[in-house]
């Protein structure tokens, strides 16, 4: 394999190791505590405004508990209150300090959640905030053995760092004041649209250009044999196309050494190994970026395309090529000094996705076997790292790599996002490489074989195959609302949906076999069949 193919494929492991659509972390222990009247309100997420000595502070969110009153849905309808330290802290016991009209903040341990909502409501406190004792948010249940709950204030935790800042200010001698509320979120995520559009709309770009790039070698390979028939066989094992083919050997190791690389980012997160995550990016986007371009522009100054110029290191190099790098090395640096305003995502989708169109185009599969043995891998490398290892290292390491805790980063660059414009909690609607390139190899590969076999699109298996992609990242999206908002491993979704399409069509029409050894329809060479 050359230096490219190499490179190429240390990139696809690259940005192939987040296979997660987002969603918030959340602890629960609600299937040990069932409803019931009192302990039966939907679990909603709460906003909580702060004022520290009368100038507008930070917004922290919370989530509201399975008792208490419901939260105000409107910020004018939500009253501004003065926030108190419940003493003691854990508030297990009658507070010693007036609390009559305030919103007590308490923190989580010693005794169960409503005990603590029951002594702050009997204290005189309008609502209660419990700190958790870790970062994540943590839904609050009710006990098993408890009845007749009569708890008429609200109550909602807020994560470890909120409560820690907020507590801070007061110990400090500061005034401090809340307002609690709980904005409905919209049915339908136009974020999540968006991305679904763009993850459809990048395989398919990728795809009819892997078979284009693979009809254009077909139709010059058998120029090759009507010239020099005599050669077959030296033409057949002449390599040089620049395309790496998968085996099933390396689908295997590949996941392997994903997850060895997904570890040591979980373990090695910080500021610095981030910014080397991002020099990294630049350089796959710099170089998916060019070959996208030049790929267009070199239809319209076809010329430029094929006159070449040698430069050292990088050897032969089309005068378009040399003309469009500036740009993309500038549109990539621009990126990465400004990739934390407001609007940086544009950038690194425009990179991402001229990285993953490009990729797709320069690493194939072979055929389904490979792909099989790829796409269950990754199925499997999917639900461990962000189910599993939850039991291994007590937190999804999927997720907070996606995350970018312990970064200061918010998360690392190998994902597509949009912010959630219409959504009163803002945020981004992400979505891992992992899951548009895997499923797109197998995707491509389907659309080759079309071209190949002279198949139209209700007879082939690409048309089936996007459909099942787009069908399964749907039920992701559908999962993850119904899940709380819990990541969720999408390959857990999509490979079903587009391997097992293929696998079905293939043995329905009987060409499974093709499908699984060759990866093509069979073929009689021209020069053999005019001997005959």
């Amino acid at each position: 394999m050359d230096f490219k193919g190499d490179f190429w494929v240390l990139l696809l492991l690259l940005i192939s190791i987040l296979c997660v659509v987002n969603g918030g972390d959340i602890v629960h222990d609600d299937d040990s505590a069932p409803k019931r009247p009192g302990c039966d309100n939907n679990f909603v997420l709460v906003k909580v405004q702060t004022w520290v000595d009368g100038n507008e502070g930070k917004e922290y969110v919370g989530v509201g508990a399975r008792f208490g009153t419901l939260m105000e849905s409107k910020e004018k309808h939500a009253n501004q209150t003065r926030l108190s330290l419940s003493d003691p802290l854990d508030c297990c016991t009658k507070p010693k300090n007036k609390l009559i009209g305030d919103v007590v903040m308490v923190h989580r341990g010693n005794c169960t959640f409503t005990t603590k909502a029951n002594i702050a409501q009997a204290a005189g406190a309008t609502a209660v905030l419990v700190i958790n004792n870790h970062k994540e948010l943590y839904k609050m249940v009710c006990d098993p053995n408890e009845e007749n709950l009569h708890i008429t204030i609200p109550a909602v935790m807020l994560p470890k760092d909120a409560g820690a800042s907020l507590e801070g200010s007061i110990n400090s001698g500061s005034k401090v004041a809340v307002q609690l509320y709980s904005p409905e979120r919209p049915l339908v995520d136009t974020a999540e649209v968006f991305l679904w559009l763009m993850a459809v709309g990048t395989i398919l770009c990728a795809s009819y250009w892997s078979a284009w790039s693979a009809k254009e070698a077909a139709i010059e390979h058998e120029k090759l044999l009507k010239d020099a028939p005599d050669d077959f066989l030296n033409v057949e094992n002449e390599g040089g196309s620049g395309v790496v083919d998968i085996n099933t050997t390396s689908a295997v190791l590949f996941v392997v050494i994903a997850s060895c690389f997904l570890v040591v980012l979980y373990k090695l997160m910080s500021f610095w190994f981030v910014e080397i995550l991002v020099v990294l990016f630049c350089i796959g986007g710099v170089e998916g970026l060019q070959t996208c371009l030049v790929a267009l522009l070199s239809r319209r100054f076809k010329q430029a395309g094929e006159l070449f110029i040698k430069v050292p290191f990088f050897g032969a190099v089309s005068y378009l090529t040399l003309a469009i790098s500036p740009f993309c090395i500038a549109f990539a640096v621009v990126w990465a000094v400004y990739r934390h305003i407001s609007f940086a995502w544009i950038g690194q989708d425009i990179l991402g996705i001229a990285l993953i169109i490009t990729v797709l185009q320069i690493v194939r599969i072979p055929n389904l076997k490979v792909g099989t043995v790829l796409l269950s891998c990754a199925f499997l490398y999917d639900i461990f790292w962000v189910f599993v290892s939850k039991k291994l290292f007590h937190e999804s390491v999927m997720i907070v790599v996606a995350r970018g805790d312990r970064s200061g980063e918010d998360g690392i660059p190998m994902l597509l996002k949009i912010p959630r414009m219409f959504d009163p909690w803002g945020g981004y609607s992400i979505i891992g490489f992992g899951d548009i390139l895997l499923p797109g190899l197998l995707i491509a590969f389907s659309l080759r074989y079309d071209w190949a076999a002279k198949k139209n699109l209700r007879a082939g298996y690409f048309l089936w195959s996007i459909i099942a992609y787009g069908s399964g990242l749907l039920i992701t999206y559908v999962a993850l609302n119904l899940m709380d908002g819990h990541g969720q491993p999408a390959l857990l979704y999509i490979v079903p949906f587009t391997l097992g399409t293929i696998l079905t069509l293939g043995t329905k029409r009987g060409e499974l076999n093709n499908l699984w050894t060759k990866g093509e329809p069979e073929r009689v060479c021209p020069h053999i069949q005019h001997t005959q």
